[in-house]
């Protein structure tokens, strides 16, 4: 039984009905017998950077699932955690929002990071609490559904009106869910900071095609509504990303509409 909680955790399934979360896990374990047969058998790729992304992303035991923070599992791209260490410095938020915390090792990292830097708190939002979850105290947990109100209300009631704030959406990684939470959290960031939606990799983005609409399509209909985010590529400058188009900062000023 912990053995599946850990592995619906890890691919962002906590909240996928029984039948889907059995077809995204047999699914899931297919491909990564086939993209391995085929990086043993072949060397050959038309996107070198997608080939090692596809490598990279079906080997977790070796690495995203095996990526530590001062002992404490991250379950991100260590590319990514470097990006969010130069958002923080940049942006030095006052509170960081995390949605899906997990075993805390993404939230611990943030707040060591915060400890550099002499600012900040985290807020970590998940539907279970484990037992092993970092400790820190610059972290807040907060048990219950990210997009259900009486856990907004919370999560509101702890920002003030001048904190400038960051917002990283990891958990369930359905679009539908992505999308709720984007409305919802995108009212939190401030202008200038970022809102940063985890996992846009997967259906096709190069990995897990055969996922379903998720993050990244979540991402393309938000954008295609609102004006006051943009998709920032820089934040991608190492090539590979678990993210991609999934760095979106809010505009300092809204653009114009054509008369």
């Amino acid at each position: 039984m912990e053995i599946i909680k850990s592995v619906n955790r890890s691919l962002g399934l906590s909240q996928d009905n029984i039948f889907r979360k059995l077809f995204r896990i047999i699914n899931y374990s297919l491909e990564l017998l086939l993209v391995r047969l085929y990086h043993k058998s072949s060397s050959r790729s038309g996107d070198i950077v997608d080939q090692f992304h596809s490598l990279y992303y079906c080997s977790p035991e070796k690495t995203w699932n095996n990526t530590r923070w001062m002992g404490r599992r991250t379950m991100r791209c260590p590319l990514d955690l470097w990006v969010y260490q130069e958002l923080l410095y940049e942006v030095k938020p006052d509170i960081v929002i995390e949605t899906g915390t997990n075993e805390g090792g993404g939230a611990h990292f943030l707040a060591s990071i915060m400890d550099v830097i002499g600012k900040g708190k985290v807020i970590g939002v998940d539907i279970e609490e484990l037992d092993n979850r970092a400790d820190h105290e610059r972290i807040t947990y907060i048990k219950g559904s990210s997009i259900e109100d009486n856990i907004v209300k919370k999560v509101s009631e702890m920002i003030e009106s001048d904190h400038v704030v960051l917002v990283i959406l990891d958990s369930d990684h359905n679009m539908p869910h992505v999308l709720e939470e984007m409305k919802i959290y995108s009212e939190f960031v401030t202008k200038g900071s970022y809102m940063i939606v985890e996992d846009s990799n997967v259906n096709g983005h190069p990995v897990m095609p055969n996922w379903g609409l998720g993050p990244f399509e979540a991402i393309q209909e938000f954008l295609s509504k609102n004006d006051f985010f943009e998709v920032d590529k820089s934040c991608e400058k190492f090539y590979m990303s678990f993210n991609p188009s999934g760095y979106l900062k809010k505009r300092t000023h809204q653009i114009s509409s054509p008369e």
